[in-house]
């Protein structure tokens, strides 16, 4: 089979444009001369497999999906499988990777399709510790469990959803980069007939569906009040997506139903008021500054947060991000992952995860270099909110919200500024569960993992009472 020639010539001197790099640092950059870059940028001469991989690995985003052919999109695969830490000892060039994709496609097919196989059985161990964690086995999971386990499963990106979304927001928005309330009230009034009215007896929300009229608790800030309209828009506007989506979901019950409804409600509400192409572009010029996108768009950090990690459209991918919400006990009450670091499976954390300490520190903003045992690192983000109540006899709602992206994207990520994500021993060593973590030397552990002995010596002891066979 042919070598087929990729010129992306326009494509690569508009990238070193917008980061407004000269041509000679850019050449500097990919190791090359500045003449041959010019050529290049002319379509004189075509990338070559070795500056290809380059590229992808500096700009990944820009790069991921610079050619559509199926050879391409197999090489692409097969790169993203032998980068997995498993293979960390084998040093395959650009050069060999292009010719088993070439010449060998179903054998490189097959590899794929077998780590693939490989990842997804790591996640079912996740999921069988979950099951034992907390007492329910696969066939018996609760409404809330399946519904993010569906979620988990689509990536958490919705793409009807969102693009009608967005088309939806961009007829009201004007000169603002997000609707504001008034114009989503006034569009639910026009097209809809539904009033909304602010009552302090109210539920944060309650819609009724005979009279047309909703009601919204006032003591909610600002974000909240506007994001519960742009809910009840999103669910009456793009009734018949949700609709069609739950009617195809594998849910068995009326409840896991009626929760999935609930939820791609919610995903409209953050795609009506966080458009996703105007959100993404944001979010890349600020380097996902949270605070800049949560003023830019009038919406609450932890929306923000949630709506980074959404940002998975095909050709128009976003820095893949997971986000957790964690209360003051530990528990992970949102989990969303488009990383390799799938915190959607897990009942718990690791106690040395960040997040942790962040629930403990209101309005203070951590940041952590974390390792999995994977050999894979992250940087991460984690604040401490507070949800204020609307009466003394109320408490207040405590807990912490985390960010993170795999270390490969510190540059776009603000919050790792100055920190050198590849100093030896510099990252905390985290682990996902105990039940399943291989790390032998860890003083945190809360249990042995579910797959291997334990030694007990009673004449010894250290920060745990066994060893790890």
């Amino acid at each position: 089979m042919a070598r087929q020639r990729i010129f992306a010539g326009p494509r690569l001197k508009q990238l070193r444009q917008e980061r407004d790099i000269k041509q000679a640092d850019f050449a500097a950059t990919l190791g090359i001369s500045t003449s041959y870059l010019s050529q290049i940028e002319h379509d004189d001469r075509p990338l070559t497999p070795n500056l290809l991989e380059r590229l992808q690995s500096l700009f990944p985003m820009e790069w991921e999906e610079v050619t559509t052919e199926s050879s391409h999109r197999r090489l692409g695969a097969l790169r993203e499988a032998v980068s997995d830490p498993l293979f960390s000892n084998q040093n395959l060039s650009a050069d060999q990777l292009e010719r088993a994709a070439l010449q060998q496609p179903q054998l490189v097919d097959h590899f794929i399709t077998l780590h693939a196989a490989y990842r997804r059985a790591g996640q079912r161990l996740e999921m069988i510790d979950e099951a034992l964690t907390g007492g329910t086995a696969e066939g018996s999971r609760l409404p809330w469990e399946e519904v993010r386990d569906w979620f988990h499963d689509a990536g958490n990106y919705v793409n009807s959803i969102d693009c009608a979304a967005e088309t939806l927001s961009a007829r009201m928005r004007g000169v603002h980069p997000s609707p504001t309330m008034a114009a989503m009230e006034r569009h639910m009034k026009i097209h809809f007939s539904v009033s909304t009215a602010f009552r302090p007896t109210a539920p944060l929300r309650e819609y009724d569906a005979t009279m047309r009229h909703l009601m919204i608790d006032p003591s909610q800030p600002e974000e909240s009040r506007r994001f519960q309209v742009a809910h009840q828009l999103g669910s009456l506007a793009l009734a018949q997506e949700i609709a069609a989506i739950v009617e195809a979901s594998p849910l068995r019950t009326a409840a896991a139903r009626q929760l999935l409804h609930v939820g791609l409600a919610n995903y409209a509400a953050g795609a009506i008021v966080m458009p996703y192409g105007l959100f993404r572009d944001t979010a890349r010029a600020v380097r996902h500054d949270i605070d800049q996108l949560r003023l830019i768009f009038g919406v609450s950090f932890e929306q923000v947060c949630h709506r980074l990690s959404t940002l998975q459209r095909p050709g128009e991918r976003g820095i893949p991000m997971f986000f957790c919400r964690v209360d003051m006990a530990g528990n992970i009450t949102k989990r969303h992952s488009a990383t390799r670091l799938q915190f959607a499976r897990f009942g718990g954390a690791c106690p040395l995860w960040v997040a942790h300490e962040a629930a403990a520190s209101a309005d203070r903003i951590l940041f952590q270099l974390a390792e999995t045992p994977d050999g894979l690192r992250y940087v991460v983000m984690a604040k401490g909110l507070v949800k204020a109540s609307s009466s003394y006899g109320q408490t207040p709602r405590r807990y912490a919200v985390s960010l993170g992206c795999e270390a490969q994207y510190a540059s776009d990520f603000i919050y790792a500024d100055g920190v050198d994500v590849k100093a030896g021993h510099s990252a905390a060593r985290i682990g996902l569960s105990c039940r399943i973590c291989p790390r032998d030397d860890c003083d945190q552990r809360a249990f042995p993992p579910s797959d291997r002995p334990i030694l007990v010596d009673p004449d010894r002891r250290g920060y745990v009472p066994y060893k790890i066979g």
